[in-house]
């Protein structure tokens, strides 16, 4: 598995302490525009991963831990994420506190991977000339508006999208490991920290699933230069990468192959029928990555009559694969980012599912994708004064983070803009009227129950 390649040339360095600076200023940045997070109650489907999850209640039970509720639950097949659950139960029980804070330091974890990707692959020999004196602000500039976009708040403080912040975390982490691999004088530990994480992100969440691929095609674009290279001079680590399918294989099996007749073949929905509903998903993700209103925490189920209705966003993404597939031919660096941002949204978008077409938890790393192709392009036509322009737009979407965490603060609240926003979803309208009946105040969820049967 572990080879060890030619000693890399020496890179351009930023100080340590200038890194430090950058990482600590990201860390005060998340957790300031999270901190109105941690009240946040538990909601939706935090109740069966958490609430009625009785595997979370002794974490030393690792036997229990391991096998989480397999009815659909996010926590099913996924026994790296109900292991974080344990181990806040371990230390709060069930104070939602110490959950949301969990969260949030694993999305600042996760910031700081990707600024230490950014930087040390703009140091690569292939990129070095064009972008090696900017390296350090680029990345800083990216990791911000990554961190503080609000399209990512419902992967933070919504309890349990925990699965898709740890997960990135992992996939970050094993593409940073590997550039140090090819960076370091002793490559084997960091390529051994790679197939670790590697491994505990496909025990996290399925879209996991390509990082094996993508690291070859990251090897290819900004190290090797050409896939035979890069097979040959770690043909063992990528197969020890390639092995970590066979825990995601098990785990997947281990929830009946369809998460509990959640999602994939065979479901009852139509293949057909549910991929038309992903043209409009992946044109609403697009445009959410750069105009993120309105956010909506759930759009309900969308049902397209025929292609006709959806041809201009089916138009959009066909040009945008074909773009991606051209770009790995002749531009490798290009094409790596639209296969990271078609390979995890893949997943969710060719198999089934029953009830979500549009989920905005989805976008959490794929932004990482837009924003690595927008970020560096502003400063090759700009400059450095451009990219101060860039970085000061974090402001205002750490604003807009602050106000979108204000609606997570009381389920009533949320359903209620839930509802506002998506009037045809009958779904919200069915959650608000639970809000209401739980909170005691009856009479105000009939109405709402009674919108739910008829939109049904």
């Amino acid at each position: 598995m572990l080879e060890t390649p030619p000693t890399p040339p020496p890179l351009h360095r930023s100080s340590r302490r200038a890194i430090a600076l950058a990482g600590g200023a990201l860390l005060v940045a998340v957790f300031a525009a999270y901190a109105n997070s941690f009240s946040g109650p538990f909601l939706y489907d935090d109740e069966t991963s958490i609430l009625q999850n009785p595997t979370i209640q002794a974490w030393w039970r690792l036997g229990e831990v391991f096998s989480p509720p397999g009815h659909g639950a996010t926590v099913s097949g996924r026994p790296v994420l109900n292991l974080s659950f344990a181990i806040n139960y371990a230390f709060g029980g069930l104070e939602v506190g110490g959950y949301h804070v969990l969260n949030v330091a694993i999305h600042a974890f996760a910031a700081l991977a990707l600024f230490g990707l950014v930087r040390r692959t703009l140091l690569q020999p292939a990129l070095r000339e064009r972008f090696g004196d900017g390296a350090l602000p680029i990345a800083f500039t990216l990791a911000a508006l990554w961190a503080l976009h609000p399209l990512q708040t419902e992967a933070i403080t919504y309890v349990v999208q925990r699965a898709e912040s740890l997960m990135t975390m992992f996939y970050l982490l094993t593409l940073y490991a590997f550039v140090r691999s090819v960076q370091s004088a002793s490559p084997p530990r960091w390529q051994l920290l790679a197939f670790v994480t590697c491994l505990l992100g496909m025990a996290t969440k399925e879209n996991m699933v390509s990082a094996p691929i993508l690291v070859l095609l990251f090897d290819r674009a900004f190290v090797a230069g050409s896939f035979a290279a890069a097979w040959r001079q770690r043909a063992r680590f990528y197969g020890a990468l390639a092995a970590t399918w066979i825990l995601l294989a098990a785990l997947v099996a281990s929830t009946g192959g369809t998460r509990g007749n959640s999602a994939g073949f065979g479901v009852g929905v139509s293949w057909w029928d549910y991929a038309l509903t992903q043209f409009p998903a992946l044109a609403a993700y697009l445009r959410l990555s750069f105009w993120p209103r309105p956010l909506v925490f759930d759009y309900g189920q969308l049902y397209i009559g025929n292609f006709t209705a959806i041809w201009p966003q089916a138009c959009l993404v066909a040009a945008l694969i074909v773009a991606t597939g051209f770009a790995l031919w002749r531009r490798p660096a290009l094409g790596f980012l639209g296969a990271l941002f078609f390979a995890i949204l893949a997943p969710t978008s060719l198999l089934p599912g029953t009830t979500q077409m549009i989920v905005e938890h989805r976008m959490y790393l794929p932004l990482a994708a837009v924003l690595a192709l927008l970020v560096p392009a502003i400063y090759r036509l700009a400059g450095r004064r451009a990219l101060v322009l860039a970085l000061m737009a974090a402001g205002p979407l750490g604003y807009l983070t602050f106000q979108r965490n204000a609606d997570y603060r009381d389920e009533i609240v949320l359903w209620q803009d839930t509802v506002a926003k998506a009037p045809a979803n009958a779904t919200a309208y069915a959650a608000l009227g639970g809000a209401f009946s739980k909170a005691g105040r009856t009479p105000e969820a009939i109405p709402h129950l009674e919108a739910a049967i008829r939109l049904r």
